[in-house]
């Protein structure tokens, strides 16, 4: 489980940067006179956020299922090594 531990980190590096990565955005398109509406960026980002987090739900899902597969498949060897003696 110590070898997971640097992907589990990696959501919460990841929202600081895309935080960051977002507010540069709206700043550089409300100085530039952007044709969208800072409030049509700020929900869009809103949306995209949430669908991100829903991704990342799943992912984790994934990845505990898979962790959970592994472990299964090394139980079943170490008996199968037992029956074989």
């Amino acid at each position: 489980s110590t070898a997971n531990a640097p992907e589990e980190d990696a959501p919460n590096r990841y929202s600081r940067t895309e935080r960051t990565t977002y507010s540069r955005y709206s700043r550089d398109a409300n100085s530039s006179g952007s044709s969208l509406p800072s409030n049509t960026l700020e929900k869009r980002i809103e949306e995209l956020e949430r669908e991100l987090a829903k991704e990342r739900q799943e992912n984790a899902r994934l990845m505990k299922i898979a962790q959970d597969k592994e472990e299964l498949i090394g139980k079943l060897k170490e008996e199968i090594d037992l029956l074989n003696r």
